[in-house]
């Protein structure tokens, strides 16, 4: 009779130890941190230095100062589109690592 009272004590065990070990990969999943991508990488490295200005005119006539002025302004439009061009590829590249964090999370819950 020992033997038979014995058998559903071991199966109580077994049932108890498989559940304490399961419950833990039903209750949620480990988060997900996205490693730091290099979205500055992603930036030509010739706009890592500054746009140069234009260069001073050398005579003092009204149209070299015109014609420095105009030079001056594409470089300005130069400094300007390359910030622009930046904040741009960073916020794709922001865009990009979140999508795929967020491809990676699990899309169903038991509750």
């Amino acid at each position: 009779m020992p033997r038979f009272e014995m058998r559903p004590a071991l199966l109580k065990l077994c049932l108890l130890l498989s559940i304490v070990l399961a419950a833990p990969g039903c209750v949620g999943a480990p988060p997900i941190a996205a490693i730091p991508s290099a979205c500055a990488s992603l930036l030509p490295g010739e706009w890592r230095a500054a746009v140069p200005g234009a260069p001073l005119p050398s005579d003092e006539t009204v149209a070299d100062w015109i014609s420095f002025a105009d030079q001056q302004t594409g470089q300005l439009d130069k400094a300007n589109d390359r910030t622009l061009s930046a904040i741009g590829i960073i916020e794709r590249c922001e865009a990009r690592d979140a999508a795929a964090v967020k491809a990676a999370r699990r899309g169903w819950k038991f509750w």
